[in-house]
């Protein structure tokens, strides 16, 4: 068993990296499961909500402490940052999910290069200390990274269809405090805006703030205005908006050496698309080279 290890919240990317990775996985016989570890200000209902909302499947599914894994067993983590939320959340954890996690992270680890939490990312290796860790890395984005040459790409082939319902003009991302500073800068641009957003005590209660998960989030917008002004690794709904043919408003610096423009300008990024197979063979082979 391949344990694809998710700690962010249930409205991040990289749940549905590790999603859409997971049933890859397991459609060509490679048995997979994601093992979601709940953030303390969520309900494994609202990560149950936020899969059911975007794929047509809510299969190979674990939470918490619903499974204890095998000595022998491989973990994957689509992002570094996975290992480290659970290092820096270690007190905020239930007795039962904090084993969980060590058991996960004590076995044979394959890591997603990202450049979060720098400092704590080797604090987090010597407290769950993996057997041995296996660095797989999108170079394009990370010049500096370590590991085998990896993207990361989105299961479109599981993706529900959005039903067009448009309330919005233009959709803003500030999931974090940082990206929402980033939006008020610019919003009184546009009087017919919503915003994506966790309830948090930094949001402006006169502007349009949209609650995480979002129903039919693909289908209530015309454009997505991109405003993030620091190092932003991966904006898949970039590339969502390309794949349905949305307009996207790029507001920043198109100098800024990071996903941004790797993500706008890369052609294949479909991972049922038989270009990207190669890219696909190298997890593979880690995985087997893993276990």
């Amino acid at each position: 068993m391949l344990n694809i290890v998710c700690t962010s919240k249930p409205g991040d990317g990289l749940l549905r990296y590790s999603y859409e990775h997971c049933n890859y996985l397991n459609s060509i016989g490679i048995k997979s499961q994601l093992v979601i570890v709940t953030n303390a200000k969520f309900t494994e209902q609202d990560y149950r909500n936020s899969i059911d909302e975007q794929y047509i499947l809510n299969d190979y599914i674990v939470f918490n402490d619903d499974y204890i894994p095998a000595a022998n067993e491989t973990t994957l983590i689509m992002g570094r940052s996975m290992l480290t939320l659970a290092y820096k959340d270690r007190n905020n954890y239930t007795p039962d999910q904090l084993l969980t996690l060590i058991m996960l992270f004590r076995n044979s680890l394959i890591s997603v290069y990202n450049e979060n939490h720098p400092e704590e990312y080797p604090k987090a290796l010597e407290y769950f200390k993996p057997k041995k860790v296996y660095d797989l890395c999108d170079y394009e984005v990370y010049p500096n990274g370590v590991g085998e040459d990896f993207k990361k790409v989105i299961g479109f082939n599981i993706y529900k269809t959005p039903k067009q319902d448009v309330q919005f003009k233009h959709l803003f991302l500030g999931t974090n405090e940082i990206y929402y500073k980033e939006v008020e800068k610019v919003i009184d641009q546009y009087p017919d805006h919503g915003i994506i957003t966790y309830d948090d005590k930094y949001l402006n209660p006169k502007l349009n703030n949209i609650m995480v998960p979002v129903t039919n989030l693909l289908g209530i917008f015309e454009t997505y205005v991109y405003t993030k002004n620091y190092f932003d690794p991966a904006p898949r709904l970039i590339k969502e908006c390309q794949w349905l043919g949305k307009d996207v408003d790029y507001l920043r610096d198109k100098n800024i050496k990071d996903g941004g423009m790797v993500y706008w300008n890369r052609e294949t990024f479909d991972i049922s698309d038989e270009r990207n197979q190669d890219n696909m063979n190298v997890l593979i082979s880690t995985i087997e080279n893993a276990q």
